[in-house]
């Protein structure tokens, strides 16, 4: 075993008191160390944590930011996204292949820079962009791509390439992103600024018990996608059994469209930890856990920061306020690129030091969640408006929104507008209204809930955003006439192929017919048949995967197909002598060949 590896293993497993369970943090030390994470390291973590190799290669095969082999010294991750790919992204892709030598997916033969592509990154209202190591490009060109190429070469450090950082905390010591936070409209709740401990002393002035009745009565549901009461959740986990609780902030924003979590982030993250604080009280935890995905992890030093603050001022940590009953302290987990951690089963697994995995439900994790253990897992949205509600009161948040749906909503709006961004909108506010402030008023389709959302054309944009019509977890993507329906969907279905966990038949294998079938009817070769067949395709795994990701990967397929047939059926055609328009006979014959080990030419043999 190498000597060097072994050390710097021993070390990373050592800084993290030898315990399996932070597998992900040992793992990304190692990498962030040695570029890589050898076979001699895997070995040396099961040696030091107890862990079978097994368990520590089956983690670190499942997440797209580890590799077992050598990538570069500098990776860079280009974002692949459809709206990347509407703003620029193969002339980018391109120059970044000229300009460095290799293709995508390759390293350069000195070993300094990888070249990647990547799923969202987060910043869909500022494409294309990339991550350079941790260090995040947004609206390249290819000029652009050719000067950090130029830069790295030069010796440069990928924040050393930012020429203007961006606005608000971007521009802080601790972050120096060039992001832009492009809040285009702050509403009356989360975007505004509040009292700082002003929640919590409140929070604190009541019993636990009433803090959960304050959360109910504001009518409060989890703004991650699937709008259950808060307060009802919390409500189970207080009177759950076991004397080890804990709370869990979802900050893994890997929705594709999706951004405004990472706005929250950067210029409220106090509110955030607020709210975290608030929960723990209410249901009697001590331990809170921000799950940080990968993709932000230049917000991550800022945070630490943030925490120090709120635990030097008696936020956090023992006898928060005084009150010596009651002590809470806050860890962040970064990720390590897995869009199916963003579903609160798969992230208590990947916190546990695994692989994403969605656990089967029943028990629900505010029985058994971490480690067993009673968990809440709240987003980064509703946590924040967990401080607004303690902040203001129930009745204040109550009487926004609808009935139903008390107060706002944060969208992230990308595409075809003028002004991609974040806009705080009331509950119940018709989607017309928010394509008018977007500047999206030449929408001809609009996905409304990202990649897992569903489709919607001119005629129902007199719709709602609420909870119980039309449900974002904020992701708003518009498309303009010029926009083909069906080659976006094909697009998608490559995502959800690749993201796909392959724990049930259903998810592995029918997102890969999807992609499939679709990728046909996009090359002109499909049939009408083949509409029908990914119906009924779709509404299977709708019905048989075991997690939200099956479930939800049809979603933009079946809407399409209902909203916007007639864009479908353009593509597909009978063949007029009955053969099946996909079938390569040519294709196929050589494939036979191959096996056979002879050459067969529409009838002649050749022996190989």
């Amino acid at each position: 075993m190498d000597t060097e590896v072994r050390q710097i293993t021993s070390d990373a497993c050592r800084a993290f008191a030898n315990d399996g369970t932070r597998l992900l943090d040992i793992l990304h030390e190692i990498q962030r160390r040695l570029g890589h994470v050898p076979p001699d390291a895997i070995e040396a973590i099961a040696d030091c944590t107890s862990l079978a190799p097994v368990r520590v290669q089956q983690t670190l095969a499942f997440y797209a930011f580890f590799s077992d082999r050598p990538l570069g010294k500098v990776v860079i991750r280009l974002c692949d996204d459809v709206v990347d790919r509407m703003w620029g992204y193969d002339a980018v892709r391109a120059a970044f292949e000229k300009a460095l030598g290799i293709p995508m997916g390759g390293t350069t033969p000195d070993g300094m820079i990888g070249l990647q592509r990547t799923p969202c990154i987060g910043m869909s209202d500022q494409s294309p962009a990339a991550l350079v190591g941790t260090t995040v490009f947004t609206r390249l060109t290819p000029e652009s791509a050719e000067r950090i190429v130029a830069g790295l070469r030069a010796g440069c450090q990928p924040a050393e390439l930012i020429e203007k950082c961006g606005d608000g905390n971007n521009a802080h010591t601790l972050v120096r992103a060039m992001v832009r936070n492009n809040i285009r409209q702050p509403g009356a709740v989360l975007l505004t600024e509040g009292e700082r401990g002003a929640a919590i002393a409140n929070a604190l002035a009541m019993s636990p018990a009433e803090v959960i009745r304050t959360v109910k009565n504001a009518r409060l549901r989890g703004c991650g996608g699937a709008g259950f009461p808060t307060g009802m959740k919390w409500e189970f986990a207080r009177s759950a059994r076991g004397p080890r609780k804990l709370i869990f902030c979802n900050a893994d924003e890997g929705e594709p469209g999706t951004f405004k979590d990472r706005v929250l982030l950067t210029e409220h993250p106090n509110r955030v930890f607020a709210g975290m604080t608030i929960a723990g009280y209410a249901v009697g935890a001590a331990e809170g856990i921000l799950y940080l995905r990968a993709e932000y992890a230049y917000l991550r030093p800022f945070l630490e920061d943030i925490l120090a603050r709120r635990r030097a001022d008696g936020l956090l940590g023992n006898a928060i306020r005084g009150k010596h009953s009651f002590g809470f302290d806050i860890r962040i987990q970064l990720g390590a690129g897995s869009y199916v951690c963003g579903a609160e089963l798969a992230l208590l697994r990947s916190c546990e030091g695994g692989p994403g995995e969605p656990m089967t439900r029943p028990p629900f994790p505010v029985q058994s969640g971490y480690l067993g253990c009673p968990s809440v897992v709240n987003n980064v949205e509703t946590l924040a408006l967990v401080t607004k509600i303690l902040e203001s009161g129930a009745p204040a948040f109550s009487e926004l929104g609808e009935e139903g749906c008390s107060g706002t909503k944060l969208l992230s709006l990308s595409g075809d507008c003028t002004r991609p961004g974040v806009y705080e909108v009331p509950l119940g506010t018709p989607l017309r209204d928010v394509l008018d402030m977007c500047g999206g008023g030449d929408a001809r389709s609009v996905l409304v809930g990202g990649a897992s959302g569903r489709f919607v054309g001119p005629a129902l944009f007199d719709r709602l955003i609420s909870f119980d019509d039309l449900s974002t977890g904020g992701a708003i993507i518009v498309f303009g006439p010029q926009r083909s329906v069906p080659e976006i969907v094909e697009l998608y279905s490559h995502f959800f192929a690749e993201e796909s966990c392959g724990y049930c038949a259903p998810c592995r294998i029918g997102t890969v017919l999807l992609r499939e079938r679709l990728g046909r009817i996009v090359r002109g070769t499909g049939e009408p048949a083949d509409l029908e067949y990914l119906e009924e395709l779709g509404d299977t795994m709708k019905a048989t995967s075991r997690c939200g990701l099956g479930q939800a990967a049809p979603n933009a397929l079946l809407s399409s197909l209902k909203n916007f047939r007639p864009a479908y059926e353009e593509l597909v055609r009978s063949d007029p002598d009955g053969f099946k328009r996909a079938f390569d006979l040519d294709k196929a014959v050589t494939q036979a060949g191959e096996i056979a080990a002879r050459l067969s030419i529409r009838g002649q043999e050749v022996a190989l």
